[in-house]
């Protein structure tokens, strides 16, 4: 969806307010909520290790549904880990794992998608949409998972949707 793309594009005029608010939010319902930072940064590398291909979105973004279709147009099997409905609804755990997320990724975009291939964060919705325009998502995909890709995507359960379902 061109408008989607051009919209995700020029959400990075917005990175610096973001980022503000993600650690003022995360600080302060981190602390309220006791959130172990050291286990969700643990668990965040175990999923990228667990998954060839792995997204982290908001159920009611539409940067995070678009690179969920694209995904899907591709044909390859993902995990699809659903912080919450939007980044205002996260509690202590959903949004110290968005500044985690954040450090993943050149400049430190704590938006939403945050899509990792081969353990690698490739970034979100528009750096998605950018590979596959230009045919490199397809070689990311052949070399995490080998020859051929796998069908279908999942949304597997897993420690943040029993948190926030």
């Amino acid at each position: 969806n061109p408008v989607i793309k051009l919209a995700a594009n020029g959400m990075s005029l917005l990175k610096p307010i973001f980022a503000l608010e993600a650690n003022l939010q995360a600080a302060a319902l981190g602390a309220i909520s006791n959130v172990d930072k050291e286990a969700i940064a643990s668990d965040i590398a175990t999923l990228k290790e667990e998954n060839k291909v792995l997204i982290y979105t908001y159920g009611l973004s539409p940067f995070s549904s678009e690179a969920v279709s694209i995904l899907d147009a591709t044909g390859c099997e993902y995990t699809n880990i659903k912080l919450g409905e939007e980044w205002f609804l996260l509690g202590g755990a959903g949004s110290e794992t968005r500044m985690a997320l954040s450090r993943e990724v050149e400049g430190g975009a704590t938006s939403l998608p945050k899509v990792f291939i081969g353990g690698e964060c490739i970034g979100g919705c528009a750096e998605l949409a950018s590979l596959a325009e230009s045919g490199e998502l397809d070689e990311k995909l052949k070399n995490a998972f080998g020859k051929a890709k796998a069908k279908g995507g999942s949304d597997k359960p897993n420690f943040f949707s029993n948190l926030f379902s």
